[in-house]
């Protein structure tokens, strides 16, 4: 079973995407599930974890459809807002589904990140928690530093962080993301996924050398158990195609990587993670 743990899926003329404008034109379009089978049967992905692309509890329902006609969408991750007192209830509402599989913090968009620690927020995410529920952590990496902290006070969560939390890999800089990063990787229920990397580069100039210390820098933290692949299509195309995000990681992985922690990274941690229990 292969895996690609974070994609999305889009159609503009719903409305709920205020950051895709036709400023954007590479992304200023519908994303839906048969423009990726392409690259699934090109790769042999046999399905993907669909992931909230806007702060909507409307989006959520609509990947939540999607997910009902389309075998491709193992699961989905949705969208709450831990600060509405009425968060429970929608996570109610959408654990019913079969293919809700757990939920996002956009953290990234938070003005300041200090609100991650106030008390509403932490006495949320803890009783999540105590459920076990998969808690997927958007964040960039000067927020890496806070959410360490959050961490510390919600020691049990299921958490995986999205886009190996954003360093500046067009700066090339590396600290302070990798000591922060360190301390993620202390906990031992965190885990974090190789996606998002290009959009973090020059979008025009990359090469595949920009990426190999970000990659093996994670994997040495997090180990092969605790790391997933995901193309973060469309996104990505901003700066890449998908043949180009999957050969980026492939060249970095370590020459020691043999079949099995191969298996786990295309697909096997993914399915552990987010409790595919039927696949």
């Amino acid at each position: 079973m292969r895996i690609d743990a974070h994609q999305h899926y889009w159609k503009i003329d719903r409305g709920d995407y205020g950051w895709i404008t036709p400023a954007i034109p590479t992304l200023y379009r519908d994303f839906l599930p048969d423009h990726l089978a392409p690259h699934f049967a090109a790769f042999r992905i046999d399905g993907s974890i669909a992931v909230q692309a806007a702060p909507t509890l409307e989006e959520t329902r609509y990947l939540l459809s999607l997910a009902e006609q389309h075998p491709s969408i193992l699961g989905v991750v949705g969208w709450l807002d831990l600060f509405d007192p009425e968060h429970r209830k929608h996570y109610e509402t959408f654990r019913r589904h079969p293919k809700f599989v757990g939920f996002r913090v956009m953290i990234q968009e938070m003005p300041d990140a200090e609100r991650m620690l106030e008390p509403a927020f932490v006495e949320a995410l803890r009783g999540y928690a105590e459920e076990d529920v998969p808690v997927d952590l958007l964040l960039t990496s000067n927020q890496l530093d806070v959410a360490v902290r959050l961490l510390h006070r919600v020691p049990g969560l299921r958490g995986v962080i999205d886009h190996i939390a954003k360093p500046r890999i067009r700066d090339g800089e590396i600290e302070p993301w990798l000591e922060r990063m360190r301390d993620m990787a202390r906990l031992p229920n965190i885990w974090c996924k190789l996606s998002g990397m290009v959009t973090e580069a020059e979008h025009e100039r990359w090469e595949r050398e920009d990426f190999v210390a970000y990659i093996q820098n994670t994997i040495e933290l997090f180990g092969p158990d605790r790391v997933m692949f995901g193309s973060d299509w469309p996104v990505c195309l901003m700066a890449a195609r998908y043949d180009q995000v999957v050969d980026i990681l492939e060249h970095a992985l370590p020459d020691r990587w043999g079949p099995s922690e191969r298996e786990k990274l295309f697909g096997a941690n993914a399915k552990t993670f987010y409790k595919l229990q039927a696949l």
